[in-house]
């Protein structure tokens, strides 16, 4: 198997991932531009508004995440709703390109992010993704559209077409670590 150049883990922020979604977890904005409240026992704010497509009921999905191969293969993507994963007891890495005008993976946009626990991201509809840790399982929240699940599941237990989503085979790429975040991979 030939090992494409390698993909360079990087650090969330806002602006870096832009182009996929949205950052989830950045620092509290009491600037009156969202919904927020503040006191010295506890903060809140408006951090996203999810979207889950026409029709769409949110669903909140338990995920526990255990691959931890250093190589990507293949990419999912879904066509109607907003997808979105916030590591609860570990951080994960999280492999994201947009697509293109045909709906493939654009791998001119590859890249792989490090999602510490209590951040997150909100992936934008037809964003193609896939999901590693470094060791063990981690547990994440995942909002979502019902459907989406349901059909995912379906396509995934007995092989019948996906509807709302898609899995394709890319190139494979090797996750090179961003020095300062990960010690053994």
């Amino acid at each position: 198997m030939q090992i494409e150049p390698s993909l360079t883990i990087q650090p969330l922020s806002a602006e870096a991932f832009s182009a996929y979604g949205w950052m989830l977890g950045k620092p509290l904005k009491a600037d009156g531009s969202v919904p927020a409240y503040t006191s010295p026992s506890s903060d809140f704010w408006r951090e996203h508004l999810f979207d889950t497509g026409v029709a769409g009921e949110t669903e909140v999905l338990w995920v526990k995440y255990r691959n931890a191969d250093d190589t990507v293969a293949s990419l999912e993507a879904h066509w109607l709703t907003q997808q979105a994963i916030v590591p609860l007891t570990g951080p994960v890495i999280q492999i994201v390109a947009t697509s293109t005008d045909g709906g493939l993976p654009d791998m001119r946009s590859l890249r792989a992010f490090w999602v510490p626990t209590g951040e997150g991201v909100c992936m934008r509809p037809h964003c193609w993704h896939s999901t590693r840790v470094v060791q063990g399982e981690v547990t994440c929240l995942m909002l979502t559209r019902r459907s989406t699940t349901y059909d995912l599941v379906v396509h995934l237990e007995t092989g019948a077409p996906a509807c709302e989503s898609a899995i394709r085979s890319i190139s494979t790429h090797r996750l090179v670590d961003l020095p300062g975040t990960q010690a053994d991979r």
